[in-house]
């Protein structure tokens, strides 16, 4: 792999956290007058439909196999990962949510080393992973250093993090199939899709659409299904294809920074010391983690050009 192709995996993983951690405010503002699982469900259905309007070709999966992982994806990325969240915000603080979602990167790395040639463990990681985990505990209080356990809710975080993981190492897998990227993260997002429905009769919804009338909630529900689901979904499974799952997964480590940036911007919260040092410490551990290095000098990401 080429450097110009790695430095498209690292933009694209780049310009999806991005994304993502600013969705928290479109998704704010349409709990006004939507149920979580309302929006969840209406974003992937827009961006399966998107999807299918910018590529529309067929995809004929060769072997059960295949459908297997795309089922599965589809339960861990899509339904199980979004879900679990959303739940677990319900029951405990959103900054206890946002300091466990943060430990994926180390969950995708263990699965990695024993699932995925070419993605080995070293001290490096573990020592970005240690900064940027200070960083972001740092962040998400702002200072404000109190830590209220509430077992259900960080233990739902805690599977959040860990579904997103195995999510990860699947579209590694995926990428390795051959298939167009839109190809495959539109079937991903029908079987998230065809995964929710059964969870829907236990949830208080009642499907109108008339708040979309004004311009603000469907603008953000947009935001939400066109950008944050059906094109960073596929920038996501582009950067996994280049990276690797470690390399890409670590980039989670910025959705704190990103949240915090918007929410002094938009929303003129205030910024502690102790923020900005977790900021500075946030960025660092993802320098370090980026710059995994295996014996004999050469970077993971080499040996994985090898192997492929």
């Amino acid at each position: 792999m080429s450097g110009e192709h790695r430095l498209t995996g690292h933009l694209a993983a780049a310009f999806t956290i991005f994304i993502w951690g600013i969705t928290f405010v479109s998704t704010k503002i349409l709990l006004d007058v939507f149920a979580p699982i309302e929006i969840l469900v209406l974003r992937f259905v827009i961006g399966y439909i998107a999807l299918t309007l910018v590529y529309p070709r067929r995809m004929g999966l060769r072997s059960r196999t295949e459908e297997m992982l795309m089922m599965a994806a589809g339960l861990c990325g899509v339904t199980l990962y979004f879900l679990l969240e959303n739940i677990a915000l319900t029951y405990t603080y959103a900054s206890n949510v946002g300091v466990i979602i943060s430990i994926a990167p180390f969950f995708t790395a263990i699965l990695a080393h024993f699932f995925l040639a070419g993605e080995k463990l070293r001290m490096n990681f573990f020592i970005g992973f240690l900064a940027a985990i200070m960083g972001i505990f740092l962040i998400s209080f702002n200072g404000i250093m109190v830590l209220q356990l509430n077992p259900i809710g960080d233990l739902l975080a805690l599977l959040a993090a860990g579904v997103w993981a195995v999510y990860s190492v699947l579209t590694r897998k995926i990428s390795g199939l051959g298939y167009h990227t839109i190809q495959t993260t539109r079937r991903i997002f029908f079987y998230g899709i065809l995964f929710m429905l059964p969870v829907l009769p236990f949830f208080d919804v009642n499907w109108s659409l008339k708040p979309l009338e004004q311009p603000a909630y469907l603008f953000n529900l947009l935001f939400l299904g066109l950008l944050a689901s059906a094109l960073c979904f596929v920038t996501w499974s582009l950067a996994v294809k280049r990276l690797g799952a470690t390399k890409t997964t670590v980039y989670i480590y910025l959705v704190p920074v990103i949240t915090v940036a918007t929410s002094v911007l938009v929303l003129q919260e205030r910024l502690t010391g102790l923020a900005v040092l977790g900021i500075m410490l946030t960025l660092l551990g993802l320098v370090i983690s980026e710059r995994q290095v295996a014996p004999g000098g050469n970077t993971i990401a080499k040996q994985t050009e090898k192997i492929s």
